[in-house]
């Protein structure tokens, strides 16, 4: 009977491992609150060791659309104000950061969709305004940056139709030709598109055209203007990764896509393979399901701040942790 009983144990034990093991990791972890007011749809940028987080739209504000910035060092897990971006405020922009500045265009107003451009200079907390983005006045596009350049396509245009158009911005030439048209991305036009750089390659996923849900990825080899299609969002039945307005990084040489919505607000949180071209699912985010949400790596920290969920705005902040087991007490 001894003998039977230490078998048993040993299959139960054995049993609760495996089923420890398959639990997904990732936990995330509540940093100090975001000190502007709550916002979804705001944009980020990170020079060096700090994140820059700005405009958006809150309803609850006289002025609605945005025009505040403020500096975030994670070290400190601190948030300062810095100098408000000169252009109208707006919603649903892009933003990146090149040779230590940042950059800041497109979106919408509440009136008008807009085209302008600007850089931000963090030493002398500054902005000057560049050439206008070529492709014309656009919101919900994707923005990044390779090799000394910018990049802004898709999004959904002043025309009234969503974009595939793609152009390249070089922050080094005269103004007047600051800008031009690359190769277009593969597959459908789209808005409210996620991208991502890794490897000096740029990946740009999700997104909806004519209220319809894209299941396509690319990335993009600036060095040969071409766009190479990978594995599809639903080639595995498991995979639900489909949605617009969602978040991404990258983190120690792994891709995370998250939050967003799709019929609803979503909080799952998918992990994408660059060798394998494939997607595992993580632990999902531990605050409120919400879209329009900023997202950065910065100090070898990733960082998830503001948001939407449903009528409410949100100005809470959480770092990724991609190796320990979720824990909602931390």
């Amino acid at each position: 009977m001894k003998t039977l009983c230490l078998i048993i144990l040993g299959l139960f034990l054995f049993v609760g491992c495996n089923d420890s093991e398959d639990d997904p990791l990732g936990n995330w972890v509540e940093k100090s609150d975001f000190e502007g007011l709550p916002r979804g749809s705001a944009v980020s940028f990170v020079i060096g060791d700090l994140a820059y987080v700005g405009l958006g739209y809150n309803d609850d504000d006289d002025d609605e659309y945005l025009n505040d910035f403020w500096k975030y060092n994670p070290a400190t897990d601190r948030w300062d104000r810095v100098a408000d971006f000169p252009g109208n405020g707006r919603t649903a922009s892009v933003a990146f950061s090149i040779n230590g500045k940042g950059y800041v265009g497109t979106g919408f107003d509440g009136d008008e969709k807009l085209k302008d451009f600007w850089e931000y200079d963090p030493t002398a907390n500054t902005w000057t305004r560049k050439d206008d983005f070529l492709g014309g006045a656009r919101y919900k596009a994707v923005g990044f940056s390779l090799n000394n350049y910018g990049y802004i396509g898709t999004g959904y245009g002043e025309d009234l139709v969503d974009k595939i158009d793609f152009y390249r911005f070089d922050p080094s030439a005269a103004a007047g030709s600051q800008w031009v048209k690359v190769q277009s991305i593969g597959g459908s036009k789209r808005r409210g598109a996620t991208a991502f750089t890794y490897n000096n390659k740029a990946y740009v996923c999700t997104g909806v055209n004519n209220g319809v849900s894209l299941t396509d990825m690319w990335e993009y080899e600036p060095t040969a203007d071409t766009w190479t299609k990978k594995t599809d969002l639903d080639d595995d039945d498991d995979w639900t990764i489909i949605r617009q307005n969602a978040s991404s990084f990258v983190l120690d040489g792994k891709a995370y896509i998250f939050l967003g919505e799709n019929s609803s607000t979503l909080s799952d949180v998918w992990e994408y393979d660059f060798s394998a071209d494939t997607w595992i699912e993580k632990s999902s985010f531990e605050g409120a399901a919400r879209t329009n949400a900023v997202a950065f790596s910065v100090n070898g920290k990733a960082i998830l701040a503001t948001g939407q969920s449903g009528s409410y705005f949100l100005d809470d902040v959480w770092e990724f942790k991609a190796y320990e087991e979720s824990d909602e007490d931390d």
